[in-house]
């Protein structure tokens, strides 16, 4: 793995103007991907997540969406300041993304092969692959994500296979392309336990193979225990806690990461866990100084005044909190 970020966010902000005022949802977000490395970002529904992929891929819908501040350096290019010819090149070629909704990935009057075909034209080094070439790797990518009988699929239009499938057929279309940067949106999404495992193995061996760097957006933190080296920890639009998966899992300090560890059931029992009470606040007046403050357990006078820094606590571990600043 190399030492040099091919993907580096720093202090990413997001805002939504929607009636009645403005959503501040991402309120400086950074986040740093290397060469060849499995990434995880976990944290509730509605916290960020997604809205920070799409905007690495400037696929956010503006407006109501806007960058407000921020930047997106991919190989050393601010992603933000491309033009769209710069753009369409990393799209696909240098990064790829598996949606969580494959309903509204798909186009449903175009048939798989189609739209699968259209993607792997598009990542060819001269733009330029021969039908046999395309229809060979098209079906190599359906059989790559277990898919039976990918003949019959890449005739068949979307509408015709389940939501299992469909999700399959997305994750076919990202990983065709063999991108360098591979962002993963809840990849088991719609997918039955052995056939999440096949995917999930298969995103692991293309890391280790082709040297693909992963981001793994996930609920699950069990997956992101098994496959990745290094967790974000997210909340409300803010970094909580970043560090290599094993100290994580051994050592969660930001009181929001400690809930999310609480929240997972064990086999040996123990009854429900509390995790955080309470629920992510409002992007259109979110509170002042930590965005946690208003559940966490730990609060103090300092927190409800000032955003706080990221603390170095250990190799890699980095936590957003008061408690830690020594």
């Amino acid at each position: 793995m190399s030492t040099d970020p091919l993907l580096e966010i720093k202090d990413l902000r997001v805002h939504f103007r929607v009636y009645g005022g403005l959503l501040r949802v991402l309120d400086g977000v950074d986040f740093v991907v290397h060469s060849g490395e499995k990434v995880g970002l976990v944290g509730e529904t509605g916290c960020g997540k997604t809205t920070t992929m799409k905007s690495i891929l400037r696929i956010l819908p503006m407006p109501p969406g806007e960058i407000a501040a921020g930047e997106v350096w991919f190989r050393g290019t601010d992603i933000l300041r491309m033009g769209q010819n710069e753009l369409r090149e990393v799209r696909g070629k240098g990064i790829s993304m598996i949606f969580q909704d494959p309903t509204a990935a798909l186009n449903p009057v175009f048939t798989v092969g189609q739209q699968l075909g259209a993607v792997i034209k598009h990542s060819a080094s001269n733009g330029r692959r021969g039908r046999r070439d395309v229809s060979s790797r098209s079906l190599a990518a359906l059989q790559e994500v277990a898919l039976a009988d990918p003949e019959r699929l890449l005739k068949s239009c979307p509408v015709q296979l389940s939501g299992g499938m469909r999700q399959r057929v997305c994750i076919a279309m990202a990983l065709a392309t063999e991108p360098e940067l591979l962002i993963a949106d809840e990849p088991g999404t719609s997918l039955d336990v052995t056939i999440q495992d096949q995917v999930l193995r298969l995103l692991h061996n293309l890391a280790i193979e082709k040297n693909t760097s992963i981001v793994l957006i996930t609920h699950t933190l069990g997956v992101v225990r098994e496959l990745t080296d290094r967790v974000y920890v997210m909340y409300a639009g803010t970094m909580v806690e970043s560090a290599p998966t094993k100290t994580l899992f051994e050592n969660p300090l930001f009181p929001y990461t400690r809930g999310l560890m609480q929240s997972v059931p064990r086999l040996s029992g123990g009854g429900v866990a509390e995790g955080s009470p309470g629920r992510i606040p409002n992007y259109r007046d979110p509170p002042a100084g930590c965005r946690f403050h208003p559940r966490c357990p730990h609060v103090m006078d300092i927190c409800r005044q000032e955003k706080p820094p990221a603390y170095t606590v250990g190799e890699g571990h980095q936590v957003t909190c008061f408690l830690y600043r020594g």
